[in-house]
């Protein structure tokens, strides 16, 4: 039993990594339109949604990175070891949440770059 709790806690700490690094890049959709030449005119309508919802999935980014490490913790109090995916992961994701958080201009710079080619 406490080998599945350990799974559990394992996959509910990667999904919350996945999700707060799906809502960051969506906040940051705004600012980085996704597949300009194939959606161009739906770009800019998303844009302008994601530039009124973007504090909120921001926010939504920084709590789900806050409950992966809460998830982590738990598990780790519970005697149960987290998984290295799920570690790295969790620490990955929160690195890319801070860092989309801090410097938005810069990797928006860093993708149109990219895309010019």
């Amino acid at each position: 039993m406490k080998a599945n709790l350990g799974t559990t806690e394992s996959k509910r700490t990667m999904l919350a990594s996945f999700a707060a690094v799906g809502s960051v890049i969506l906040a940051s959709s705004c600012c980085l339109p996704l597949l300009p030449f194939l959606v161009a005119a739906g770009t800019a309508g998303s844009s302008a949604f994601f530039v009124k919802v973007r504090p909120f999935l921001l926010a939504a980014s920084v709590l789900f990175v806050a409950y992966g490490f809460y998830q982590g913790w738990r598990a780790k109090k519970c005697n149960q070891q987290p998984s290295a995916l799920s570690t790295a992961l969790l620490w990955f994701s929160a690195i890319v949440v801070l860092t989309f958080i801090l410097f938005p201009q810069v990797i928006a710079n860093f993708v149109a770059n990219l895309l010019a080619g």
